[in-house]
């Protein structure tokens, strides 16, 4: 093989690669830690220096490799986005959705309910006025199914959602079920975590 092609082709694409790896291993590694995964978060971060030491090695041999570098800090940038990307698509925890609004709540509180999801509702004081609060703990993968049903509901609804590090107890439904249509969903929830 020509020693260019491997210096200047082959060697910056191993180094891209290999830093989106590690990136991503670390924006994953950031996440379990804020869950309080005590044991995936030090294995990511195992893989993640690992990976990182073998990166860093490779461009000092190579130190007047300009190529190394851009592809070290492109496979930087683009591991932090494909790591947001995998954290997004396993969506793991739990959020509190918040709503906030003068009108009668109560109506919205019963359809989550028949959704499967637990719901608090209480009175509450705004600058307004009196408004109704309505708190609903979801796990993050029922979240699309969960956001259907406020803007059905009211598409002007004002609401903030929260992560949450855990939550005991409590009504959910089924994870595996959340991309089901709205009337399946109805009939398939449990009590629990």
């Amino acid at each position: 093989m020509d020693e260019n092609i491997y210096q200047y082709v082959i060697l910056p694409l191993m180094v891209f690669v290999a830093r989106i790896c590690d990136v991503s291993l670390g924006t994953l590694r950031i996440v379990f830690v804020s869950k309080g995964k005590k044991f995936l978060a030090p294995l990511l971060g195992f893989f993640e220096v690992f990976i990182w030491i073998v990166v860093i090695s490779q461009i000092l041999k190579s130190v007047n490799n300009f190529a190394c570098y851009f592809a070290y800090a492109g496979g930087y940038a683009t591991g932090n986005y494909i790591g947001m990307c995998i954290e997004e698509r396993i969506a793991i925890g739990v959020q509190i959705i918040k709503v906030f609004s003068p009108k009668d709540l109560h109506p919205l509180q019963q359809e989550l309910s028949h959704a499967g999801f637990g719901t608090t509702l209480i009175e509450g004081g705004g600058s307004v006025g009196k408004v109704e609060i309505l708190y609903v703990v979801i796990n993050r993968k029922t979240f699309e199914a969960t956001e259907k049903i406020l803007t059905e509901f009211d598409p002007s609804l004002f609401y903030v959602i929260e992560d949450l590090r855990s939550a005991k107890a409590g009504v959910f439904p089924v994870a595996k079920h959340h991309n089901l249509p709205f009337h399946r969903l109805l009939r398939r929830s449990r009590i629990g975590k």
